[in-house]
């Protein structure tokens, strides 16, 4: 490249510059700036066919706030660039004549930086990047970009473009686009007239996918069979991320050959028996014992509904471990034990005070011991994981999403890895290491740093904690928890707002109350719309950042008096609680006051 000042007249906007179009860029952000201090970066052009005039590739923005302040009556002119006679000389880069491809380049580097195109946008010059020779590895470097991120954008090429013009307009979110691109050209085209007749709904989000997939989508990470000798039809998303079986009927005969092989393996192996337990039924780890292979354990082989297998291994119901208990302990009664079962339980208690009192000065072990009871269970504790499910789909696909429910599972696997579990286990608590029992798993945590103690803690009490009890309101409010940091409207949330009134009640706190007088008639859609324009912005709307409904955030509230608000009915419990806590310290307080 050469540095030179060319005259503002002898500059155009070339059609290899991502911003070319026939309506002049907005560039309100930049003006008063470039008023203030002139063109300090330079433009990027190339020479044009015309002699002596240049086509910008990148800096089209400053070229249109030029044009602005040049045709401002007064000033302006010395403070965008110099002048000469009539025209303003502007700083410019200039690249040479001949190569396309480092024309789209440089406009898209320069452009990525600042206001960023949108990803169809990024499409059309990806695709001319690709016409020009570059491959996908290529344009990734180039940009700094991984590979996927530039297979995503390229990908959208499979769809109709009315389906890509939609969602560059923000009519269809990121999640339709990608379960669209399972969808054939035939089926996109039902999609959009679905999209387009007033009396009907398009699927979108989790709901698309299953009105692609005829209801059951199975993915193919559940597979225990190799895929490249699979003979069915498998389609993949957008992202190439997930991919799923065209047909579930071909998926199961050949899962279930697999799972028929596995169970003979096992049987090899030295297994007494294989249980293959089907979809409509399920294995409760709570109703089995471990039990090793040499005491009779057995594999347990649970398919799902899924698509997914999980492979108990060393199981036995509680029922038989109890009958064999009870034979082995048939054997042994003929043995005069060297007490008497009288003499035991005096034993016994005298030992169970000892230790009791030697635990109250020693916290620290007694803490290992509770955690130790919490994760196992024992005769005289029962500790439940909240289990965290929903009927809805949508919701539970919501959920799972989460930022929460993914910190937390980060978090519950360096755990599981501390302790020595599998870190597939679905929870810490709940009977985990029944294997080794209380007492081996309170002899490992005797190893372990307080600090460690506090991380398995946190997960203990997070997943013991009930879902919409007072005793998660109290702990969200005294940490301060900002729903906002966890939450975001989705699909889901707009999928359950039906109630008029609160819709109208929403569009007033996101919006504005006039916009919320203005439609207080109109359909909950209609509603929904203007809610989500406040929330991103959009249709001339200033944006509500981090917005939380009332029932949602720490403390909750509700937008009538209607009442049936479960949050709220919690919060109100954990308030009369500290009342009551307060008028008990301030009765102690006054001694006159307790003893009356």
């Amino acid at each position: 490249m050469k540095l030179q000042f060319i005259p503002l007249d002898k500059l155009a906007v070339s059609k290899a510059n991502m911003r070319y179009a026939k309506k002049a860029p907005d560039v309100s952000d930049i003006l008063p700036t470039i008023r203030a201090r002139g063109i300090i970066q330079s433009l990027v052009v190339r020479p044009a066919a015309q002699p002596g005039h240049y086509e910008i590739l990148a800096g089209a923005r400053r070229y249109h706030a030029a044009l602005i302040i040049s045709a401002e009556a007064s000033s302006g002119a010395e403070s965008v660039g110099e002048e000469t006679g009539d025209a303003m000389l502007l700083p410019c880069a200039i690249l040479d004549a001949a190569d396309d491809a480092a024309a789209v380049e440089a406009s898209l580097i320069e452009n990525l930086a600042r206001l960023d195109p949108d990803e169809v946008n990024q499409w059309v010059n990806f695709v001319r990047l690709v016409k020009e020779g570059r491959g996908v590895a290529d344009i990734a470097e180039t940009f700094g970009l991984p590979e996927l991120t530039v297979r995503r954008v390229l990908a959208l090429g499979n769809l109709l473009p009315r389906i890509r013009n939609l969602y560059g307009a923000q009519e269809i979110d990121r999640v339709t686009v990608r379960h669209l691109t399972f969808a054939s050209k035939s089926q996109q085209r039902e999609w959009l007239n679905l999209h387009d007749d007033p009396d009907a709904r398009a699927p979108t989000g989790h709901q698309l996918k299953a009105w692609l997939l005829g209801g059951q989508s199975i993915a193919t990470r559940h597979a225990l069979f190799d895929l490249a000798g699979f003979d069915g039809a498998i389609v993949s998303d957008l992202f190439g991320e997930d991919s799923y079986f065209a047909s579930p009927d071909l998926f199961w005969t050949a899962q279930q050959a697999e799972v028929e092989a596995r169970k003979a393996a096992y049987l090899d192996a030295g297994w007494q028996e294989v249980v293959i337990v089907p979809a409509s039924q399920y294995f409760h780890a709570w109703e089995h014992e471990k039990v090793a292979k040499r005491k009779g354990g057995r594999v347990y082989i649970e398919l799902r509904a899924s698509g997914e297998v999980c492979f108990h291994e060393g199981y036995m119901s509680r029922k038989e471990a109890a009958r064999i208990d009870r034979a082995d302990a048939v054997e042994t009664k003929s043995v005069r034990p060297e007490i008497t079962a009288r003499m035991q339980t005096y034993v016994d208690l005298h030992r169970h005070a000892a230790v009791r009192a030697a635990l109250t000065s020693r916290p620290q072990i007694a803490l290992r011991l509770m955690v130790a009871h919490a994760i196992c269970g024992s005769a005289l504790w029962r500790v439940t994981p909240d289990p965290r499910t929903a009927r809805d789909d949508l919701v539970a696909e919501s959920v799972e999403n989460a930022v929460g429910e993914a910190d937390f599972d980060h978090a519950r696997r360096r755990v599981l890895d501390l302790l020595g579990f599998s870190s597939e286990e679905p929870h810490v608590t709940g009977g985990n290491a029944r294997d080794q029992g209380v007492a081996g798993l309170f002899l490992r945590l005797l190893a372990l740093p307080d600090e460690a103690m506090l991380d398995i803690i946190a997960i203990v009490m997070g997943e013991t904690l009930a879902s919409g009890s007072a005793a998660l309101e109290a702990v969200g409010n005294h940490i301060g928890v900002d729903m906002a940091d966890y939450w975001e409207a989705d699909d889901a949330f707009f999928e359950q707002l039906r109630d008029r009134d609160i819709l109208t009640a929403l569009v007033a706190e996101v919006v504005d109350p006039q916009t919320a007088a203005a439609n207080a008639g109109a359909k909950g859609k209609i509603l929904k719309e203007i809610i989500r324009d406040g929330l991103n912005g959009t249709k001339g709307r200033e944006k509500m950042d981090r917005w939380v409904p009332r029932w949602m955030a720490f403390p909750p509230s509700a937008y009538g008096e209607r009442g049936g608000v479960g949050s709220l009915e919690a919060w109100r419990r954990v308030e009369a609680a500290k009342q009551m806590l307060e008028n008990a310290t301030a009765a102690a307080a006054e001694p006159g006051r307790l003893a009356a």
